[in-house]
């Protein structure tokens, strides 16, 4: 159970990383992270303030309008629920939590769509950190977000812009609760 938890914590944070410029643009995308221990893939849908980043092992629901996340296990038909954390919350502004800086880079092609290159400093428990983001700006979708260093990076690919079905960000029916511990 806790690594279900740790994974899908990560995950939740992946989804912000990769969607945190949503704007007010629905779509759904493949996103693709990268990092020194490897490689994931998973599928994103996103409308207004919910979001849903389906993986092999979990499924988590942000729903910033109820505050809170949904953790499904689909081997299990159970959930969990968590008080949502607006730090790595899918966002529906044109900011990042706790953003403090943004400045356009450049115009690049990345996976077929042009976007403006932006370098985003913000400011995080305390910390300052940078990261660049690359936004499809007619769109208003988040193409590439990766660390300024390299390290890390999440691209959204095969992007399908458009409403989303609102039963995607429900819990399905047949599951249940995780009890609280």
């Amino acid at each position: 159970m806790r690594s279900i938890m740790r994974c899908a914590a990560e995950l939740i944070i992946l989804t912000a990383v990769a969607a945190s410029a949503a704007y007010a643009g629905d779509f759904s995308a493949d996103i693709v992270s990268s990092s020194q221990g490897g490689s994931s893939t998973a599928r994103l849908w996103v409308s207004g303030d919910k979001s849903r980043m389906e993986m092999p092992q979990a499924t988590v629901i942000s729903r910033i309008d109820k505050k809170v996340v949904w953790v499904l296990m689909p081997g299990t038909k159970m959930y969990m629920e968590q008080p949502i954390n607006m730090q790595t919350a899918v966002s529906t502004q044109d900011k990042i939590y706790g953003e403090i800086e943004r400045t356009a880079e450049g115009k690049e092609n990345i996976n077929g769509r042009n976007t403006t290159k932006y370098r985003i400093i913000f400011e995080a428990d305390g910390k300052r950190g940078s990261v660049f983001q690359w936004i499809d700006e007619s769109a208003h979708i988040p193409v590439k977000t990766a660390a300024v260093d390299g390290s890390w990076s999440s691209e959204s690919r095969n992007i399908q812009p458009g409403p989303q079905d609102p039963a995607l960000f429900e819990i399905p029916d047949g599951y249940s609760k995780v009890p609280d511990m």
